[in-house]
């Protein structure tokens, strides 16, 4: 689920006749061959070589293969590095932009979308370069606050799409903010922050464990729980939309948008 981001920003260069299974599965496969190889090397790494820095542990694998082969493996791993980093500055610069222009139209989106960029660059270096030699720790634990914050919006995404609208939208006037979806979807802010809310019991973090989690040593499961809350919260909401009303908008709204497009 973690992955749907990447699978929505792949499909949106596609030909309108590629089905939502076929662009899920492929680039889900892509991501998953691309990324999982290395976060196995690094499981077998650190079983065998514990207690050492996951660098060193590494280039000691790769030498146990052949004798040679441990800088080889860095640098393999390194662009694969360059890679995930890459994605991950362009996601967060699109979500930096989408909250600015929440707030205020973005007149030059080229430009923004450099300076953008740069700033998420520039901040996360710093951040690096600032936590020195405690930087995994730093970003173990911001993983760890995006799982919490990506778990009700995750889930109020899934529900949309494939429970209440079946993927039928408006292109146009998702970037209408007085149109058909309205500038704040009451909806979704409602079910994320009553199933964020929910998970909160469940945290397991170094300055704060809930109450359920202490009761189970320690054990998170604040994902098992904000899941299903927030997608049964968005369901029972989105009871009340008319849907073939919105359909029948969506038809005029997206009317010559590109030939052959239907809601």
């Amino acid at each position: 689920m973690s992955w749907s981001i990447y699978v929505s920003d792949y499909s949106r260069y596609l030909p309108r006749d590629v089905g939502v299974k076929a662009s899920f599965w492929w680039t889900f496969i892509g991501a998953f061959v691309g990324g999982a190889w290395m976060m196995l090397v690094g499981d077998v790494a650190v079983a065998i070589f514990p207690g050492r820095e996951i660098v060193g542990a590494v280039l000691d694998t790769g030498n146990l293969v052949w004798p040679g082969f441990g800088p080889v493996l860095i640098i393999l791993s390194s662009l694969s590095l360059v890679t995930i980093t890459t994605l991950n500055l362009y996601g967060g610069s699109l979500t930096l932009l989408s909250i600015v222009d929440s707030f205020t139209h973005v007149s030059n989106p080229g430009r923004a979308r450099l300076v953008a960029l740069v700033l998420l660059g520039v901040v996360s270096t710093w951040l690096s370069a600032l936590a020195g030699a405690d930087v995994q720790k730093l970003i173990e634990d911001l993983l760890s606050v995006l799982i919490y914050l990506f778990t009700p919006w995750t889930a109020i995404n899934l529900v949309d799409f494939f429970f209440v609208r079946h993927g039928h939208y408006s292109v146009r006037e998702i970037f209408n903010p007085d149109g058909i979806y309205g500038r704040w979807n009451w909806r979704g802010i409602g079910a994320y922050v009553i199933g964020f809310v929910a998970m909160v019991p469940c945290f397991s973090t170094p300055v704060y464990v809930g109450w359920v989690a202490q009761r189970l040593g320690g054990a998170d499961i604040s994902m098992v729980i904000g899941l299903p809350v927030a997608a049964l919260v968005y369901a029972f909401a989105c009871r009340s939309i008319d849907l073939e009303a919105e359909r029948a908008q969506i038809a005029v709204a997206d009317a010559g948008l590109e030939p052959g497009l239907t809601a």
